[in-house]
């Protein structure tokens, strides 16, 4: 049985500065865990793949395209390929997100 455990994977260098972990990289999925702190934020930016962000602690600012929402823990945001987007923490606390891509065929 393969496991993985946030706190012990190292840090994935990434063109956001930001707390960034690969958890599983398969032939066609990719899942990252990113813990913004309170003020950071990932730069807007496309993907050419479908993703979805799970939010499991916090409350980040999820952006995509036009239109942004403060999300609660527990809650799954689709993203649609080749549309910008974005996530902030104006928050006072952390805020912990699962990325999900697929079909992985990209980098972060």
């Amino acid at each position: 049985m393969k496991h993985r455990n946030f706190n012990t994977e190292p840090l994935v260098e990434n063109p956001h500065k930001v707390n960034l972990k690969k958890l599983y990289a398969g032939k066609n999925v990719k899942a990252m865990h990113i813990l913004l702190e309170p003020g950071e934020s990932l730069k807007p930016h496309k993907t050419p793949v479908d993703v979805f962000f799970y939010v499991l602690e916090g409350n980040p600012t999820i952006s995509i395209g036009d239109e942004s929402a403060v999300f609660e823990k527990d809650t799954l945001i689709e993203s649609p390929a080749h549309i910008v987007h974005w996530i902030s923490n104006e928050s006072e606390a952390a805020a912990r997100i699962l990325l999900v891509k697929t079909p992985d065929t990209t980098t972060l």
